[in-house]
């Protein structure tokens, strides 16, 4: 069971579930492969719903890299996410919300 309050998420891919985090090693990962500006910049992005599906999917790698993955983003461009891009979108948002939350903030939204 994913864990809210150190930050988890799960996410349902191919039929298995996993566990998603954003580590400061998987945070720091995620910035170097944003290519172009800061988390600060993606958090604004995901509060204002102007993120792309390269944001997503590279939150997506992050966390699950974060929470012991080995794969990488080529690893999921057929995987089939449960719930789709809408949920992944969703999940994405809630990681990136977890990483930064204060405790006891509701990061469920």
């Amino acid at each position: 069971m994913a864990n809210a309050w150190t930050g988890e998420v799960a996410l349902v891919i191919d039929g298995q579930r996993h566990v998603l985090k954003l580590t400061l090693g998987a945070l720091a990962e995620l910035e170097g492969n944003l290519g172009t500006g800061t988390l600060i910049e993606l958090v604004e992005r995901f509060e204002v719903g102007g993120f792309s599906t390269h944001d997503v999917l590279a939150l997506i790698v992050a966390g699950l890299r974060g929470g012991g993955w080995q794969g990488n983003s080529t690893d999921l461009l057929a995987a089939e996410i449960e719930g789709g891009a809408i949920a992944a979108a969703k999940i994405a948002g809630q990681l990136l919300a977890r990483a930064f939350a204060l405790p006891g903030e509701d990061t469920d939204g």
